[in-house]
């Protein structure tokens, strides 16, 4: 299994961006997929989730309305469209896998991350 964040990068507030998550060694389509941060001093903070289908999707109050899941099971590829960005956004943004096809329990790979910094 193999999960590789890109697209991070420096924006400033009010910015958009776009991460990726290349999907590897399972079957991508299968799975539910999440998106996770972690800033500077601060503990693992889930932001988003999509089912394997793309069908339903769920997101943290911090991030609701600015940030948008989505996936391309042809391409195996997992996206975060981050809208609006805030300094509080700066964080490394990591992707993962779950083993069914909803976000069920923890999930069970996770990438090595991409970072975010919002600022001026």
């Amino acid at each position: 299994v193999q999960l590789v964040e890109s697209g991070g990068g420096l924006a400033q507030p009010g910015a958009s961006l776009r991460l990726s998550c290349a999907a590897s060694g399972f079957s991508f389509s299968d799975v539910a997929m999440s998106w996770f941060r972690q800033a500077p001093g601060k503990g693992l903070e889930w932001i988003t989730s999509i089912y394997n289908d793309g069908g339903s999707t769920f997101y943290a109050d911090s991030v609701k309305g600015r940030f948008t899941i989505s996936r391309d099971n042809a391409k195996n590829m997992l996206y975060l469209q981050m809208n609006a960005l805030k300094p509080e956004d700066t964080a490394l943004y990591r992707c993962a896998k779950y083993r069914a096809w909803y976000p069920k329990g923890e999930a069970d790979y996770w990438g090595q991350g991409t970072q975010v910094t919002v600022s001026s």
